[in-house]
């Protein structure tokens, strides 16, 4: 500033002392840093154990390693084994002062581990920052995560963003209650009615861990049956995990564990409890304040000390798959828990998928299913309406609700509210057998047969041409596409019963409960809710729409969802029906009508065995450009028995919301499905990785999605 300046403004010269110290503190504390990570210029190193290995936070396949960073002095104490920390990453070996690494940007990790020496000749960078001293990643946890990055081809950190949520300092501050003593060892309850369920129980609270797949019965008992499970393993002084496939199931085995046990004794981990809270409890099991955890797919990777059991409830829902890298399934990730900590694990369901029946199958898990006589006292009747049973009723058909179908609604609604399941819209067609109805297959690879332009059938899997099909079922020729979902039902329901009140419950608003009282309950699948004193009757619509889906689990998944509505139906000995439109002759119909979901799991996995589908074989879905997807084939290494079925074309996506994975809107994508008997699972994700990892550190060219286990391979 200069004397003019300084007498036109009123002078800073003429201030007095006190105001001129003041100005000169203010300017001091306005160009302090607030909080700002340091790079420890000059810092001296930490006596003991200078150097910290750490995970950083980029996940990508290449970079999926440790790094080995100097710790100052000032973080020696902070800078322990599972904490979050903040490092400089990027920096080049040109980058050195004092003999130390500076530079790059600030980037997230997790100290793995301190050492004495590294065997990194070259300076090191030191620590920025320790966030926070709590230790979130325990050694249990890192090895978990790191069996499943192997198992999914993926990389360490992007499992680590999937098992540790993220930080909330309010939370960290707040200290957790301290642990209860272990409760007694409940009843067998419901579990009586299960030939080996007291044995299992009784397992549990002994500190055995016994390992079953339970095919659960009808009715609304399965929640209390998983909270004495859990509750028996607490009485051994172990913790329990289950993980459910959405909230409302959350809610209901928290009710149950609420009602044994009282408040206290577990945590409910879902996204609907908000960030903080949710990170709260998160910390609560990590201190040990907890031994019980419930939650959703996240909850997989919870880390309960002294695990002793582990539950998944309904692994066939599509909810346990994670979207996200490396996409892992909830029932994998259970299985390696329970191979790792060495502990029980449970698979319940209403229903029984492949994966569960070739556990008990393998021997590795035991069955745990009721007698017959119980089946068939807490199940309801079914009935069917099939294509013949529609020739005879044309007015039905026209409507899409035959004559049997309205007299169940009607007789049905004179009890209490009546279920009506829709299949969601968009389902895409696939080929049939005109006559029988069988799916249409390969004779190359037994993919499915997909009618495309100009009236040519081709393959979805191999895309080999088809030009001469006949059924090996019935011999016939004919072809047919399947249906799709119905439309318009709850309007035409609502104008057939106008004094009865109509329910939907689907993607805009799913409801959990609804009263006893009469009633319709219009939704779709995965969606229905529970009814007071179970349903009168359920009204399963257009089977068709569900079994034609282009996917090698439609069968399973129709029986899924039709078992699922149907165990909100009350017992056939109290009236209780179900109407199933879908050809009568088809296995998934057979077993719905049975109750049999275990046989029709049972059948399909021979059958699988026999074609070397899932999950006899072990598969990966390679997706991207037509030349990306080509020169990743090429340069792969696959295991000697690796067959390669494709590349085929990926339906170009239209607007709205895609499938997680697929293509770009308006990209043209191919996908190769590669196979590999069982035993070379894991050469196969590690050829994967490795390739993909080659091809990330060379940069640039196109997208190219690896997944193995795909959910949906066609």
């Amino acid at each position: 500033m200069s004397s003019a300046d300084g007498e036109r403004d009123g002078g800073a010269e003429g201030a007095p002392p006190e105001q001129l110290a003041l100005i000169r503190e203010s300017v001091r504390q306005a160009k302090r840093p607030k909080a700002k990570p340091r790079t420890w210029r000059g810092a001296a190193l930490a006596g003991d154990l200078p150097v910290a290995r750490v995970l950083v936070d980029k996940g990508v396949l290449h970079l999926d390693r440790y790094f080995d960073y100097a710790v100052p002095e000032e973080l020696d104490a902070d800078a322990q084994p599972g904490v979050r920390v903040r490092v400089r990453f990027g920096a080049g070996r040109h980058r050195v002062r004092d003999g130390r690494r500076e530079g790059g940007g600030l980037i997230d990790g997790f100290l793995i581990e301190r050492l004495a020496e590294s065997d990194y000749s070259g300076p090191l960078a030191a620590l920025a920052q320790v966030v926070s001293p709590e230790p979130v990643l325990s050694a249990e946890l890192l090895g978990l995560a790191r069996a499943v990055a192997d198992r999914y081809a993926g990389s360490l950190a992007d499992v680590l963003q999937l098992a540790v949520p993220p930080r909330s300092a309010r939370a960290e501050q707040k200290a957790s209650p301290a642990p209860l003593p272990p409760p007694e060892a409940p009843e067998a309850g419901s579990w009586a009615r299960y030939e080996r369920g007291a044995g299992f129980l009784e397992a549990l609270a002994s500190g055995g861990a016994p390992r079953a797949v339970w095919n659960a019965l009808p009715g609304p008992e399965w929640s209390e049956e998983i909270a004495r499970a859990v509750a028996a393993t607490l009485a051994s002084g172990r913790g329990a995990l289950v993980v459910v496939p959405d909230g409302r199931a959350a809610g209901r085995v928290d009710a149950a564990l609420t009602a044994l046990l009282g408040e206290g004794r577990h945590a409910v981990l879902t996204a609907d409890a908000g960030p903080e809270k949710r990170y709260r409890q998160w910390l609560a099991v990590r201190r040990g304040a907890v031994r019980a955890v419930v939650g959703t797919r996240a909850a997989m990777f919870a880390p309960v000390q002294d695990l002793g059991l582990v539950v998944i409830w309904d692994d066939g829902d599509g909810s346990h798959s994670e979207p996200h890298a490396p996409q892992p399934h909830a029932r994998e990730v259970l299985l390696l828990r329970a191979a790792q900590d060495k502990c029980g694990f449970l698979l319940g369901s209403w229903s029984c998928t492949v994966e569960a029946a070739q556990l008990v199958e393998s021997g590795w898990a035991r069955p745990l299913v009721a007698s017959r006589d119980q089946v068939r006292l807490a199940a309801p009747l079914v009935r069917t309406v099939g294509d013949g049973d529609l020739a005879r009723d044309e007015a039905a058909r026209a409507a899409r609700l035959p004559t049997l179908a309205w007299q169940a609604v009607r007789e049905g609604l004179k009890h209490g509210p009546v279920l009506v399941q829709v299949p969601r819209r968009g389902y895409v067609p696939r080929m049939a057998c005109a006559q029988c109805r069988a799916a249409a297959r390969c004779r190359h690879c037994a993919g499915p047969l997909e009618g495309q332009d100009a009236g040519v059938l081709r393959c979805g899997w191999c895309g080999v041409e088809e030009t001469s099909w006949h059924c090996p079922e019935c011999g016939g020729f004919r072809l047919r596409a399947q249906i799709v979902g119905a439309r318009r039902t709850a309007e035409e329901l609502g104008r057939a019963f106008p004094a009865v009140p109509v329910r939907t419950s689907g993607r805009e608003q799913v409801l959990d409960t609804v009263p006893g009282t009469p009633a319709l309950v219009v939704s779709t699948p995965g969606a229905e809710p529970v009814a007071d004193g179970g349903y009168a009757a359920a009204l399963l619509l257009d089977g068709w729409a569900m079994l034609g889906r282009p996917d090698l689990r439609a069968g399973e998944d129709a029986l899924r969802r039709w078992i699922a509505a149907g165990s909100l139906v009350r017992p056939q000995g109290v009236g209780g029906t179900v109407v199933v439109v879908a050809e009568p002759t088809l296995r998934p119909v057979q077993a719905l009508v049975r109750w049999d979901p275990v046989g029709h799991a049972v059948r399909e996995l021979a059958e699988r065995g026999e074609l070397g589908f899932p999950p006899v074989s072990r598969m990966a879905a390679v997706a991207g450009g037509a030349e990306a997807v080509a020169e990743f084939l090429a340069a792969v290494e696959l295991p000697a028995d690796a067959e390669v079925l494709g590349p085929v074309p990926v339906p170009v996506a239209g607007g709205g919301a895609r499938r997680v994975g697929g293509p770009p809107v308006g990209e043209r994508w191919e996908r190769a499905l590669i196979r590999v008997r069982p035993g070379s699972g894991g050469a196969l994700a590690a050829a994967l990785k490795a390739a993909q990892a080659a091809r990330m550190a060379r940069g640039g060219g196109d997208v190219v999605r690896v997944r193995v286990d795909p959910p949906d391979i066609g």
